[in-house]
């Protein structure tokens, strides 16, 4: 089956994240939302799955409604590529409700209908009344829904080894850089629906690469040395690319399980540690893998499956969603989602591995280190909390309230006029920006609570930046349904953040002509005076990059290219390895 083009949406691979972790609708027409839920949240929430194409067994229920194999897996496909987002794989819930049997069943074929149909206030969206399901399909889902949820394979080491490939051994590898660019001011760009990021000349503005990875790269991270570019797409396939060759490319790559979002590497400077380890996390299975990193060989796989942090009942899914790496201790901070669960894996003896588990709140997704890379701000967006661990002491420190669906990306650090140093975060389901102090000796009375709210230009946010460098704190909003606000970014003086922000025409200086055109994620070039946006329409349509003066907040360059096909994600070499935002 080919899948419709979606009104709701589908998960942005980017992140943020996200973090592109995240969806847009491409589509035009404006979706019917069910009372009480943001158009914002339904674009955000109803998102595809690489699982869709993933055979699995058909388990008969003798008490659910009758369904042959085809119908079965027409609506296994369905089901993957509008609904697992939100209900689960195994349909046990994630930020949506549980939809399994002893649930379904009770309800009847009827009642789950008009439940699909209509949609409800709670989130489901109106999949039958907005047109993307036919009255056919429907009913085949209200059906679906009541069989045995099908689980697909697992993925282990032998799995993951039947994919492991190094192009390039490192024993052939440059042994020095053997390219002129300053390849610390280079941009890994995502070229979403191609499965391929563009690596781009931040000083020239040129393309110098386009390399192929798997599908929707999520996110792109650096060695510690600044050498090796890890990206992951949404299909868990991390590839390795060496920016010390002639024309950097792939020298090895692996899939370490069948979707996934999330890659880092050690950057812990004593006892030899940058640039030795790697590790994934995905979603399906729900596990993280520590590899070689330079090879990518794995070398240790960890499930993630367990208790929840509040009920403290077994969740068989809780999915990995970002990862980063500590600069204090030899320690990855795995965020676990469904079980609202920070790991701190201590890397320094794989063989006798060490984690320590931070009950935080569910629905950990994306986040970062605050200025002094000693805490770590993380958001449990379900729950309307940023979680802030120590990674010094190895604890949590606080959960903070914040707005509806926070969506930081890495956040954005800064010091506050008044308030002293803060990170900020925007939110999916409403207009706040919300401004956390973060400096517990200086600024104590500020530390760990939000100092100020301000008001952005609608929900849909996924990403907010700003530099050490820099006066300006920028923010997306490519989510909302307002095609002059998801075009345009808003940018707020530090210096005055009362004062109102000014809005930006980043769609229209791109020049592209008809399209979506939705602009996302900011991002510094390693100076700090230029900012970088994606303006991103579907894959038929033309894209663009526009990069915009910091100082001035002027037009100073657009590149376009017919290989720049639905670009989303941009990380640039030197703050992306340093943790600058």
């Amino acid at each position: 089956m080919t899948p419709r083009r979606l009104s709701i949406a589908f998960l942005l691979a980017a992140a943020t994240t996200v973090p592109l972790t995240a969806g847009i609708a491409l589509a035009q027409d404006k979706p019917k939302t069910p009372p009480g839920v943001t158009q914002e949240e339904l674009r955000y929430q109803a998102g595809g799955s690489p699982l869709a194409g993933v055979e699995m067994h058909q388990d008969i229920n003798p008490k659910a409604p009758a369904m042959t194999k085809a119908e079965f897996e027409h609506g296994r496909q369905l089901y993957f590529e509008r609904c697992a987002g939100c209900h689960g794989v195994l349909r046990k819930g994630a930020t949506g409700k549980p939809l399994t049997p002893d649930i379904t069943l009770t309800k009847g074929t009827e009642y789950l209908k008009v439940f699909i149909n209509y949609g409800s206030p709670a989130g489901m969206p109106n999949w039958g009344t907005s047109g993307e399901l036919t009255e056919q399909e429907v009913d085949l889902m209200a059906r679906y829904v009541q069989q045995t949820p099908p689980q697909p394979p697992e993925f282990g080491m032998a799995e993951m080894k039947a994919t492991w490939k190094v192009i390039v051994p490192p024993e052939q590898r440059p042994k020095k850089k053997m390219n002129k660019y300053n390849i610390e001011n280079l941009f890994s760009t995502t070229l979403r629906d191609t499965g391929e990021v563009a690596l781009i000349d931040g000083d020239t503005k040129k393309i110098i690469n386009i390399v192929k990875t798997g599908y929707a790269v999520h996110i792109s991270r650096l060695s510690a040395s600044g050498r090796y570019l890890y990206v992951i797409g949404r299909d868990a396939k991390v590839n390795l690319i060496d920016l010390w060759m002639e024309k950097p490319d792939n020298v090895a790559e692996i899939r370490i399980g069948l979707e996934a979002r999330s890659v880092d590497t050690s950057k812990y400077k004593k006892k030899g540690f940058e640039d030795k380890y790697a590790i994934a996390g995905s979603y399906w299975p729900p596990q993280y893998t520590i590899m070689n990193g330079d090879t990518l060989e794995p070398l240790k796989i960890v499930s993630t499956r367990g208790m929840t942090v509040d009920t403290q009942e077994y969740h068989p899914e809780p999915r990995v969603a970002s990862i980063v790496s500590s600069h204090f201790k030899p320690e990855f901070v795995v965020n676990v989602k469904e079980t609202g669960k920070i790991l701190l894996v201590n890397y320094e003896d794989i063989d006798n591995l060490k984690v320590t588990t931070i009950g935080a709140a569910r629905f950990l997704h994306d986040g970062g280190w605050n200025s002094t890379k000693r805490y770590f701000l993380v958001a449990a967006n379900q729950s309307n909390k940023i979680a802030v661990m120590d990674a010094k002491e190895g604890k949590l420190v606080r959960l903070i309230e914040v707005g509806k669906i926070p969506h930081p990306g890495r956040g954005a650090n800064f010091v506050h006029p008044k308030y002293g140093p803060v990170w900020a975060t925007g939110h999916l389901g409403d207009e706040t920006i919300s401004l956390i102090g973060t400096d517990p000796v200086k600024h104590r009375q500020n530390a760990w609570k939000v100092v100020q709210t301000l008001k952005g230009q609608g929900g849909g946010s996924l990403f907010i930046k700003t530099h050490p460098k820099s006066k300006n704190l920028w923010v997306d909003t490519p989510l909302n349904p307002d095609a002059k606000i998801s075009q345009s970014v808003a940018v707020f003086d530090i210096q005055n953040l009362d004062k109102t922000p000014q809005i930006l025409p980043i769609a229209e200086w791109a020049g592209v002509g008809e399209g979506a055109k939705r602009v996302v994620q900011p991002e510094y070039n390693k100076n700090g005076d230029e900012v970088w946006f994606a303006v991103w329409s579907a894959k038929n349509q033309e894209s663009a990059i526009v990069i915009v003066d910091d100082r001035t907040r002027k037009l100073k360059t657009v590149i376009k290219d017919p290989r720049l096909i639905t670009p989303t994600g941009k990380f640039n070499v030197y703050n992306t390895t340093h943790d600058v935002y």
